[in-house]
């Protein structure tokens, strides 16, 4: 359909134009999408057999939706991929406050409009991405914001009394007639406010004091909530809630594999991995492993949740510090080392929320704690597991990796080291270089160090070596000979 040619109601009309609702058009083209195996919400992952069934079954249910789920687990972006669920353009009557359906008008001025010029009213096209409305509930959100008020300057412009409904300032929702309109963190709204709601989701109607206006909004509600909210700051009143056709719970990513493409999608500078800095894989598993290790924490709120975008920030910090470390060196291109992890600390501690216990000890003790938690965890994976009592005589696979520590004067490893220095430092070390060629030999040339350096930090967490911070980097020693110093 040329949508250009078509400026008029008459022009519309001849067309074969057919109206129907904004559920309906939802519907219709995820049917679409269904049978052509067409990917409705792509960039989501994980919820493929979880949230998107259950959402698809909304949609199809004509239902609005309340997606109940901790912070970071795609509920607004998932609102938002709906728009590409609506017709390309629909029509509307030109100058039209809530976008009047020229075939089915239901403001006074559109229907007023059309009585006058019949056929020849103007009509304008709405593009599908114009379609989508969103509210944040915050306590400050008044009746007014959202269904509207009388408007007194309008009222004198027009020379029209009080009692004339043409007074009237519509709100955000009147406005989004047509479209889609997500109210976020809905538990935050005021328990008088969702009681607004309550005839506009069931009947359709709207009072705005004291007109009683019949507006047969079609709209696609989405609500979003977090369960912390129901207790911490708010709730969902009961009559608003019953009035919600489907609630859809949301969950973290399930696996590190999942989690790890959430991240590559999402980070903003990840280019700089293909010019600027290498990430091994295994740096990538490490990292998304501190978020599974701080949803368990004990110094951790699970109630609270850890968002995604800790992954994707701390993804972000980490090639940053290798960045400006190969800056500073005049180095063209750099590998993330594992000392490179003490600089997603700050993204760590601006994105959890601790526990009693957690505050007594500080946010980067807790930080620092994840990141040997996941280094620990994934160990195993890796290298032959680290018993924590051994017999005297009996041998182990790092015995000799110890005993180079004992002998020499330890390591100090220097946050800003020129990569070939730090090259010519861990080979040194020719342990590291034994039980990476005899468990992981496939390990490529370019993660090589990183694993090495796995080995280490896991070594200090399973306490067999020790690791000190100092100024300018890191120190690891053997445990005797810290100890003999420590007297």
């Amino acid at each position: 359909m040329d949508y250009n040619k078509i400026q008029t109601l008459g022009d519309l009309k001849n067309a074969g134009w057919k109206s129907k609702s904004i559920k309906e058009e939802l519907r219709d083209n995820l049917i679409h999408n269904i049978k052509n195996d067409i990917d409705s919400f792509k960039g989501i992952h994980g919820y493929e057999n979880t949230v998107i069934p259950e959402l698809e079954r909304a949609i199809l249910s004509r239902h609005n939706i309340n997606l109940l789920g901790l912070r970071g687990q795609a509920k607004t972006r998932l609102a938002r991929l709906m728009t590409g669920l609506l017709d390309e353009y629909i029509p509307y009557v030109t100058d039209s406050e809530i976008h009047d359906d020229p075939l089915a008008p239901i403001s006074r001025s559109a229907i007023e409009l059309i009585k006058e010029h019949g056929d020849k009213t103007p009509i304008s096209w709405l593009h599908r991405d114009d379609r989508f409305y969103e509210k944040l509930a915050t306590p400050d959100v008044t009746v007014a914001d959202l269904i509207g008020d009388i408007d007194p300057i309008k009222a004198a412009n027009l020379k029209l009394s009080y009692a004339d409904d043409r007074v009237i300032h519509y709100g955000m929702i009147p406005r989004a007639n047509r479209c889609i309109f997500v109210i976020n963190e809905l538990p935050d709204l005021q328990a008088r406010i969702q009681v607004a709601l309550f005839n506009i989701l069931q009947e359709g109607d709207i009072q705005i004091r004291g007109f009683k206006l019949r507006l047969s909004l079609d709209m696609q509600f989405i609500f979003t909530a977090n369960p912390e909210d129901y207790t911490n700051r708010g709730s969902i009143v009961t009559p608003l809630k019953d009035r919600i056709g489907s609630q859809i719970l949301t969950h973290y990513p399930e696996n590190i594999a999942i989690a790890k493409t959430i991240t590559q999608q999402e980070a903003k500078n990840d280019s700089r991995t293909a010019e600027t800095v290498y990430v091994p894989e295994l740096a990538k598993d490490v990292l998304e492993q501190i978020s599974f290790c701080a949803r368990d924490s004990e110094y951790v709120d699970e109630k609270s949740g850890v968002s995604a975008r800790m992954s994707i920030t701390a993804f972000e910090n980490l090639l940053s510090t290798a960045e400006r470390r190969s800056l500073l060196n005049g180095d063209d291109k750099t590998s993330i080392r594992f000392s490179d992890f003490t600089g997603i600390i700050p993204a760590i501690t601006g994105k959890v929320e601790l526990v009693y216990e957690g505050e007594q000890e500080g946010a980067a003790f807790v930080a620092n704690e994840l990141i040997g938690e996941a280094t620990k965890t994934l160990f195993p994976q890796y290298f032959p597991e680290i018993k924590k009592l051994v017999k005297g005589d009996e041998e182990t696979p790092y015995d000799k990796l110890i005993e180079w520590f004992f002998n020499n004067e330890g390591l100090e490893l220097l946050d800003e080291l020129n990569d070939n220095d730090y090259q010519a430092l861990i080979d040194q070390i020719e342990p590291l270089e034994d039980l990476v060629q005899k468990y992981q030999p496939e390990t490529t040339k370019e993660d090589r160090n990183f694993m090495k350096e796995f080995i280490l930090w896991s070594l200090v967490e399973f306490d067999k070596l020790s690791k000190k911070r100092f100024t300018e980097g890191y120190q690891f020693n053997d445990l005797y000979s810290d100890f003999i110093k420590g007297i």
